[in-house]
């Protein structure tokens, strides 16, 4: 039994699919079993802190989002190891290990849940994904009611990951036995700018989309409506240093999964719902 956090998620999502249609028991530990529609075959949990040692019962490995158990995480891992888990698979940043400021919001919260894995007796996985191809969320809105996106850097350079080819990545690392103590680098397989990611999903929708480029005075929870308020100004200033200065690219994704890592362009097309009226 592989156990799972944060299954309604975009990486969480697609490992749970991943392992079920590998026909391998799924245990799905999420805050709203009953809103979380996730496919025939995975059990469904509620994740609740006030009995951990029953999330774990019966499961050898876990997949654990960074968030998902935020200051419990060390009860969290010490229930797992008491109930006969052996193996995590944490999903991490790239920012570990990037040479970021260490006061870095995002760089405090996976550093702090990687000592955490460390600490717990298991052995471990990290996955350290750069940028999500699934960012581009922030621009549905905008997307699905006009033809121009108003956003900031728009020469910012990222080389975006497919929360699919993460999934893969995870799935390799929870089902071999040759990732214990890895910490590998995640990334697409090519460099692209923001108003390049734009101007990809038009392509995908068969609409000219347009970039028009804001001040980052101008950046407030409206463009930005999946990060947390207080952690906006450092990002501005990581989204700023994207601007002429080429991304990390790795190829992990082809020597772990078999496959390389797709483009934007293609999770764009696989997509294409996500970003209509």
């Amino acid at each position: 039994m592989i156990a799972v956090t944060g299954p309604t998620g975009n990486v969480g999502r697609a490992l749970v699919e991943r392992l079920v249609a590998a026909g391998r028991p799924v245990r799905a530990l999420t805050r709203d079993p009953r809103g979380a529609r996730l496919p025939a075959g995975a059990e469904a949990v509620r994740l609740s802190l006030d009995e951990p040692a029953a999330l774990f019962e019966g499961a050898t490995k876990l997949f654990l989002y960074a968030q998902a158990g935020g200051d419990h995480t060390p009860r969290l891992l010490a229930a797992a190891r008491a109930a006969g888990v052996r193996h995590v698979v944490l999903l991490s940043s790239g920012i570990i290990d990037s040479g970021a400021d260490e006061n870095h919001p995002i760089h405090v919260m996976h550093a702090t849940a990687e000592r955490d894995v460390r600490d717990s007796g298991l052995t471990w996985t990290f996955l350290r994904p750069n940028a999500f191809a699934a960012n581009a969320f922030q621009w549905a809105p905008q997307i699905r009611t006009g033809d121009t996106v108003r956003g900031i850097f728009a020469d910012g350079q990222a080389a975006p990951v497919h929360e699919d080819d993460i999934a893969a990545v995870a799935e390799r690392a929870l089902l071999d036995d040759d990732h214990d103590g890895a910490a590998h680098r995640l990334t697409g397989p090519e460099a692209i700018t923001n108003a390049g990611q734009v101007a990809a999903i038009g392509r995908a929708l068969g609409r000219e989309l347009r970039f028009t480029e804001l001040s980052p005075d101008e950046a407030g929870p409206e463009l930005f409506p999946h990060i947390q308020p207080d952690m906006l100004p450092a990002l501005l200033k990581t989204f700023a240093a994207s601007v002429g200065t080429p991304p990390e690219i790795t190829d992990t994704v082809r020597k772990i999964t078999g496959r390389p890592a797709r483009p934007f362009a293609v999770w764009a097309e696989d997509h294409t719902d996500d970003f209509k009226g």
